[in-house]
């Protein structure tokens, strides 16, 4: 699915909507209200400032819709939700226009001035909208018509998961549900859906079904007989990129916010577990990137000195790199300076202490101010990491770890950080016993999870840093 070209159309109509609203208004402005306070009509002209308006306005609507969240779940806009988000941000980011730009115009009344910003705001709006309602009319239309669908997985098997089979796939106008088979919570000799849909195999091989055939959605349709399962269901998706959604009789045994989806058709209600505010989460990551990237070029004296250490100090490469699990458990390649012997994992995964005869000196010197973590920052400006987020763990213990603790999975759903609670809280952990007692800290911030919140623990990793508490 073109989720990129469908964030373009929306992304290049709020740009020609900001740049036709300040043209207009511009025109307005000269044609209207400053003849009012000379008296005589002003030549039309398109001085430097509306030039520099007709740049930075556009860029500055743009940013307030991205940090607002208008941008995220391209396809699943409603027109109803577009009229909402169009009037409030329109509301918001006028008036924050209204104070820094037209305070100080020339006008003959201070009527005037509501006469502007009524003007401002009713061109933005309107023109904003009506370019919105456009390509999501469109949209809708192409989804309720079939030609866009959403791989669709089936969770449960018989008598529930056939009645909203058969539901869904009766409607008139689809919701764009294209049910590709399903998976079985308990095991039986006949599954009443197989009748209709293929058979993928049952929850331990959820993770793999999802990822194999791109599944962005799944329905929860279980028979009460199977209601103690949920957990077990709940764990498995944690760490999987879909929208869950599940039928009515669902409601009082899932956790976390709940809405309604459709008021026609087949009713099924959306769980949704978003950790922070939309506008915390984008203003969350827009601080990722700049910082990492201030990091990097500020660092880059230290950085070649690191360097050059790591390459006198022992044989080997400047750089170790291995592969680590992040978000819905996909694997990157994490980027340190090498802090130990070349051969160090010629056994296979070991983790290291405080008395690692594999740490070189130098090595030793960097984690214990975390300057073997600087290149870090490479890995969140690609997007893999965060500044504050759980420590990404190896496939190798994370298998290990869910045996004992299988909520780990719950780490999947936020991005790993280069510093965490857990960090903080606890320090390294040694073995797979003390990454479990470790995890409880981690479950903690991600239940907490906020820009607040964050800045502690950026603030704490400092002292730690400082006071040479790295290892």
């Amino acid at each position: 699915m073109k989720y990129k070209l469908q964030t373009a159309k929306y992304l290049f109509a709020d740009l020609i909507a900001a740049a036709s609203s300040w043209t207009l208004f511009y025109i307005f402005r000269k044609e209207y209200i400053e003849p009012l306070k000379f008296g005589y009509d002003i030549p039309l002209t398109f001085s430097d400032r509306y030039f520099l308006g007709l740049i930075l306005i556009p860029i500055s609507w743009v940013l307030l819709y991205y940090l607002t969240g208008y941008y995220r779940d391209i396809y699943r806009k409603s027109r109803l939700n577009d009229i909402v988000q169009t009037f409030l941000q329109s509301l918001f980011g006028v008036t924050i226009l209204f104070f820094l730009l037209l305070l100080d115009d020339e006008i003959s009344s201070y009527k005037n001035y509501y006469q502007l910003y009524s003007v401002l705001f009713g061109l933005h709006f309107l023109i904003c909208l009506i370019l919105r309602l456009i390509i999501t009319s469109i949209t809708a239309r192409k989804i309720q018509n079939k030609k866009i669908r959403f791989n669709t997985l089936m969770i449960g098997s018989n008598k529930q998961a056939v009645e909203t089979y058969l539901e869904l796939e009766q409607q008139k106008l689809s919701y764009g549900n294209y049910i590709i088979g399903f998976v079985n919570v308990i095991k039986k000799d006949h599954y009443q859906l197989s009748d209709y849909i293929k058979h993928y195999g049952s929850l331990n091989k959820l993770s793999t079904i999802i990822q194999e055939n791109d599944i962005q959605e799944v329905i929860i349709a279980l028979e009460s007989s199977e209601n103690t399962e949920i957990g077990k269901i709940m764990n498995k998706l944690a760490g999987c990129k879909v929208i869950i959604k599940a039928i009515p009789n669902m409601y009082d045994i899932l956790t976390g916010k709940v809405k309604m989806t459709q008021l026609f058709g087949t009713p099924l209600i959306q769980i949704s577990h978003d950790l922070m505010p939309v506008w915390q989460s984008n203003v969350k990551q827009i601080i990722d990137y700049v910082f990492s990237l201030l990091a990097l070029v500020i660092s880059l004296p230290l950085i070649i000195i690191l360097a050059i250490g790591v390459k006198l100090s022992s044989p080997g490469k400047i750089f170790y790199s291995h592969e680590r699990i992040g978000r819905y458990g996909k694997s990157f390649k994490i980027l340190k300076f090498r802090s130990m012997r070349d051969d160090a994992e010629k056994n296979g995964p070991m983790l290291s202490n405080k008395n690692d005869s594999r740490l070189t000196k130098f090595g030793s010197f960097m984690r214990k101010y975390r300057l073997d973590e600087i290149p870090n920052f490479i890995n969140v400006l690609k997007g893999d990491m965060s500044l504050v987020g759980p420590r990404p763990e190896r496939q190798f213990y994370i298998d290990q770890i869910i045996k004992k603790a299988p909520h780990y999975v719950h780490l999947q759903k936020v991005k790993p950080g280069i510093t965490s609670w857990g960090q903080v809280k606890y320090g390294y952990a040694e073995n797979v016993d003390q990454m479990i007692k470790r995890l409880r800290y981690d479950i903690l911030y991600i239940e907490n999870m906020s820009l607040f919140v964050d800045m502690k623990i950026i603030f704490y990793t400092i002292l730690t840093i400082i006071n040479g508490r790295g290892v």
